[in-house]
């Protein structure tokens, strides 16, 4: 048996580093307070659906893991990492990042838009959860197999078949945020 590393939610990922840092680049440029503020404003919706999708690709990395998992020895096709040099650096750098800026985001949020920003503590789960599991499986440099995942202590999902379903939803709608509400079935 075979399966995909990836079961189709790349194509709709935007990176978050660069994305993030053209829109802190772009208010840089402004020297105008209001100015700067109205547009963090207009970016602000964008941001926080980056985040949101985001979180929803690294719990869909753990629940497609899971999935495959329980096929026992299947080649794992199209693994992009395998065969790499392992940085745990590189390799947690996106995720590192990406939880230092909800920090920064709750300030920004706080000095630009007088609002208060804040992420829910499943979603914190999902990020600490998603870098054990790349710290794991060493950036998945190793892994050609089901049997070379190495998944951090969850819960067991009560219903395989719902997940793959779900996951087979996001891929094709690229919404990967739908996925949030499976989290309490593996956190």
């Amino acid at each position: 048996m075979e399966v995909q590393f990836d079961p189709g939610f790349v194509g709709h990922m935007s990176a978050f580093i660069p994305n993030i840092q053209h829109v802190y680049g772009f208010l840089a440029q402004i020297k105008n307070f209001n100015q700067k503020k109205m547009q963090f404003k207009m970016y602000y919706p964008g941001i926080q659906m980056l985040l949101k999708n985001y979180i929803g690709f690294y719990l869909g990395c753990i629940l497609w893991a899971i999935y495959i998992k329980q096929f026992e020895g299947a080649a794992i096709l199209n693994n992009i990492c395998y065969g790499g040099d392992y940085s745990e650096d590189e390799t947690l750098g996106e995720v590192d990042f990406l939880k230092e800026y909800i920090n920064q985001l709750k300030k920004d949020v706080k000095y630009y838009l007088g609002q208060e920003f804040s992420i829910d503590e499943t979603s914190l789960k999902i990020i600490d959860t998603y870098r054990e599991f790349l710290k794991l499986n060493e950036g998945f440099v190793k892994t050609q197999t089901t049997n070379d995942l190495k998944l951090p202590a969850l819960k067991t999902p009560s219903d395989m078949e719902l997940i793959k379903k779900e996951i087979d939803k996001v891929c094709e709608n690229g919404k990967i945020y739908e996925l949030l509400p499976l989290a309490n079935q593996v956190l």
